[in-house]
């Protein structure tokens, strides 16, 4: 019985990642409309709606993005592997030249830049070169249907937090729970993208703070400006 190709610790990070964003963004824009909607607004039920038509159009539209995103990259990815190929085929020592002085600029003594080259070169030519020359795995693409099911998932559960907690309490609290919940839950995903791409982790929170805070006061303050002109 054939063993199913597992995904490499990249390709679940990639995963990952669309996941956080995803949920990420379903929070903000979400909590986008039902706040703008909340401050030209008192009707439950137009806040509701659109909270429900922004996580439905916003659910398609990341899930696609992905998917197109990821095979943009895919796509690039190969046209790189094609021109690697052809220029091993034609000009091999000129990639053999390439691999070992990428190995002697790590502080590699030559002699051992030169051994570790054949090495390599003899072992798998194609994956050396492309891991050399592009920094990538030419044997371990990323899945597009992948992230695209992740982004498919996380968005419209990022997009229940704002859309709950705008009817949580009574309702002259309602604006202000909805800004604690996503201020607290912006927090999380930015301390969790942090960790992923390995950036510093409180200004990354901050910085997903303060965006989602700037970002659903001009939504309730462009909200409040139109109610109050309408």
């Amino acid at each position: 019985m054939s063993q199913q190709p597992k995904f490499s610790l990249a390709q679940k990070i990639n995963v990952l990642r669309a996941s956080v964003m995803g949920a990420n963004d379903g929070i903000l824009s979400i909590a986008g409309i039902v706040l703008g909607v909340a401050g030209a607004s008192t009707s439950d039920w137009a806040i509701l709606i659109s909270g429900l038509a922004g996580m439905l159009a916003g659910t398609v539209s990341m899930t696609m993005g992905e998917y197109v995103s990821v095979n943009t990259q895919k796509d690039s990815e190969r046209q790189a592997i094609t021109r690697e190929k052809s220029r091993l085929k034609h000009h091999f020592q000129a990639e053999f030249k390439f691999v070992e002085q990428k190995y002697l600029a790590t502080g590699i003594a030559p002699e051992l830049a030169t051994q570790a080259t054949h090495e390599m070169m003899d072992k798998d030519p194609l994956l050396t070169a492309v891991r050399e020359r592009y920094s990538f795995d030419p044997t371990k693409f990323t899945s597009p249907y992948a992230a695209a099911i992740a982004s498919l998932i996380s968005f419209p559960l990022g997009s229940l937090l704002p859309l709950i907690s705008i009817f949580i309490g009574p309702s002259h609290w309602h604006v202000l729970t909805t800004f604690v919940a996503v201020v607290i839950a912006l927090a999380i995903t930015g301390y969790i993208a942090a960790i992923l791409s390995q950036a510093n982790r409180l200004r990354s929170l901050l910085r997903n703070v303060i965006s989602g805070l700037i970002t659903m006061s001009v939504a309730y303050l462009i909200g409040r400006l139109v109610g109050i002109l309408a």
